[in-house]
């Protein structure tokens, strides 16, 4: 991975705050993703570049098991989310759409939105401000469904 800039955001960060309800009705997750954090920060969509991280507290993505929610992060080129927990769907979703989820205890105390980030999931390492922070280590069956664009392009790869 690379170093991209950090929006951080709150403990219990429910899907809905993510991609809104009213919005899953668009056909597109393209057309989805303009949405995106749209009642906690309307231009969040104009300020992320593709690289850049989300980060969490407690809880990340909590409420309902859409998988817009993570879609929509990943459509807009959201490096990874790391966060103290995840919602245990959030988590499942993110890893089968391909989008990496880093559990990280001690960060997301330690760090602000546009503070930069260097994450290494082969590593379960952070780094930020500085400071180096341990993470999870994915192991390496999910560090491949992610390299490999989520769980069905992993699971068609190997059939073919």
């Amino acid at each position: 991975m690379s170093v991209g800039k950090i929006f951080k955001f709150h403990d219990d960060l429910d899907t809905d705050q993510i991609i809104a309800s009213q919005y899953l009705l668009l056909p597109t997750i393209d057309e989805m993703k303009e949405h995106t954090f749209e009642s906690l920060d309307p231009d969040f969509p104009k300020k992320l570049k593709p690289g850049d991280y989300v980060v969490g507290g407690e809880n990340f993505g909590c409420g309902s098991s859409r998988e817009q929610a993570p879609s929509v992060l990943k459509a807009l080129g959201v490096q990874a989310v790391v966060a103290k927990s995840f919602a245990r769907i959030f988590y499942r979703n993110a890893i089968n759409i391909g989008l990496p989820v880093v559990v990280c205890k001690e960060l997301p105390e330690a760090v602000r939105t546009g503070d930069e980030m260097d994450l290494s999931l082969s590593e379960g390492a952070a780094k930020a401000n500085g400071v180096s922070y341990s993470c999870t280590k994915l192991p390496e069956y999910m560090q491949n469904i992610l390299s490999e664009g989520g769980l069905i392009a992993s699971l068609n790869k190997k059939e073919a």
